[in-house]
Formats: C-alpha cells, structure tokens, sequence
C-alpha cells in the first residue's frame, strides 16, 4: 500500500509541475502586456521598464518561471515589495498584495460552500439511487429515475435565482446568502450558506442518483452476488457486503473530482449569490487581467484535484486489492 501511494505521490508532483509550466507560458506569452495594465492609464516608456522591472517580467519567460517556481518553496526579493515569504505565488498586478495571501483569505469561503454542498448531494444522490436500484422496475425507481434526469438539465444561475426569490424574499423560509466564519457564529455560517448548498446540489444530487442506481442494478446481477444469495445470506448482508461495495468505485472516483472542481472555485454559485471565494476571486482576475492572482487560483484548483485523486486512489485501493496488485 505504501508504495502504491508513493507512485501516486510521484506522479502527482510531475503533472503539477508540468501543468505549473505550462500554464505560466501561456499566460505570460498573452498579447495584453501585463506591465501595462498595472501601470495604468498615463504611463510613459520608462515608467512602462522601470514598472515590468519591478514587477519581475522584464526577463525571458523561462527566467521568471524559475523565479515563480523558486518563490513557492524559498520566497522570493521583488524591488517594490521586498521579500515574499514561501509559499510566494507573486503579488497582484491591480491591488499589490500578496496572491497566496488573498487566496487563504477566500479560500474558507469556498472550502465551506463545497464540503457542505458534497456532503448534502452524496447523502441525498447516494441515498435516493439505493432505493431505486433496490426497487427497480417499480414506481419509485420511475420517479426517482425521472425527477434525475430534470434535475440534470437545470442550470445553477436559474435555480438560484429562481430558490433565492421565492424562499428568501417572498416566503422568508431562508436567510439571505453570506459567509460568516464558522468559529465566529456557527448558527450564522450553516443559514448564510444553506440555500447555495441546496441549490449547488440540485446539478449534483441528479448525477449521483442516477450513478449510484446504474451501478447498484449492475452490480446486483453479478455472479458473485447472485452465489451470496443462493448460499441463504439475508439481503440486506448481500446488498452491502457484497453489490454496495462493488458499487463503489465509480461514485468515489467521481466524488474526488467533484469534490476537486467545488475546490478550484464554485464560480457560477458564487456569483449567483455574491459569495466572496476563490471562484468570484477567478472572475475578478479575468476581467483586470491580474495574471499572478489566476494563475495562483489555477495552481491552488490544479493542487485540490491532484490531491484529491490521490486519496481517491487510496480509497479503490481499500475497497478493491486488485488496484494495488495491478
């Protein structure tokens, strides 16, 4: 198992290395001069050097990713800051403060929506395909394959338009979207952030719903399964030892990158409702070309996906010993 882990702990850190490179060249090598944006509207040839000097993008691009990739392990001097403790991802090119710095500081905000919003669609995904793979054909097996399927081709932009007027300015049922720090009022953090967990998990419940049930209906008809029941086990053993487990695979390999992506920044749910995180972070990024800060909010996604694969990976391991052997 260690050395299982290992392998994927090695390869890990070649493909955060590689998509680091890559990601720096293509934004560096961007036709919009980045200098000149933080320089902003008067600027003269001079001012212009001195500007792209200070801000450490007047050397060749292979020279400043050195220096960027030597800055998140020992820090990094700049002329117009000083030194930038590890890990140092740069300074923002719009409001000069550290990238690594404001990413901690929305990152609680994002790490909350997500963990909360996954704990509610795998509960309610989860929990609902059980029930229709065990009462397949019936009635609530139809239902529950149906309501899915609607579920999956709504958009979070409408739902969370549509949930935040009625259930919070019509019915008052809800409170009003926000973040409070959940070691300041615990009461307040789980109500400002309730109805994007529910609406975050409409997409999300559909896909698991449907997941859990294709799998469950396929792994109740393996021969394993079908031996278990002749041998006189009750169903409920058959049904957990035996088809769960086998059905587990898939849903926690999807869970992962799930998981993963809500981590990178729920963009479009923080946006709908005005939660400051690391997806309203992106966005703002965008639009004033602040190049350190996205590609420091790109690297922290690439990092959450990357380490959750691995413990994903762990995971298959324990449920299934013939990913170690292979």
């Amino acid at each position: 198992m260690l050395r299982f882990l290992l392998r994927r702990i090695v390869g890990a850190a070649v493909i955060l290395l590689i998509i680091s490179a890559l990601v720096f060249v293509l934004f560096y090598t961007a036709p919009r001069d980045p200098a000149r944006v933080a320089c902003g509207k008067v600027c003269t040839p001079e001012t212009l050097a001195l500007v792209r000097h200070n801000l450490g993008i007047a050397d060749p691009i292979p020279v400043q990713y050195w220096h960027w990739l030597q800055g998140i392990f020992v820090g990094r001097e700049y002329q117009s800051y000083g030194h930038c403790p590890a890990p140092c991802l740069g300074y923002s090119f719009i409001n000069r403060e550290p990238v690594f710095g404001t990413i901690v500081d929305r990152f609680p905000t994002t790490l909350s929506l997500s963990v909360g919003s996954a704990f509610v669609f795998v509960l309610f995904g989860v929990g609902t395909g059980m029930l229709a793979a065990v009462k397949q054909g019936k009635m609530l097996d139809k239902v529950a394959s149906s309501a899915s399927l609607v579920a999956s081709s709504l958009q979070i932009y409408i739902v969370g338009v549509v949930a935040m007027y009625f259930l919070t300015d019509q019915l008052h049922l809800l409170d009003r979207p926000s973040y409070t720090p959940l070691s300041e009022n615990p009461g307040a953090w789980f109500s400002g952030l309730l109805l994007p967990w529910l609406v975050l998990s409409v997409i999300f419940t559909a896909n698991y719903t449907r997941m859990a049930r294709s799998q469950l209906v396929e792994s109740l008809s393996e021969d394993y399964v079908r031996t278990a029941r002749a041998k006189g086990l009750s169903r409920r053993t058959v049904f957990f030892r035996f088809a769960w487990r086998g059905a587990m695979g898939p849903i926690v390999t999807i869970f992962g990158l799930d998981l993963g992506v809500l981590l990178g920044g729920a963009i479009i749910t923080e946006k709908t409702f005005s939660l400051q995180g690391i997806g309203a972070l992106s966005v703002k990024a965008v639009s004033t070309n602040d190049l350190p800060t996205l590609l420091g909010v790109m690297m922290v996604a690439a990092v959450a996906i990357v380490v959750l694969n691995i413990v994903v990976d762990a995971v298959y391991a324990l449920i299934d010993p013939r990913v170690r052997l292979a």
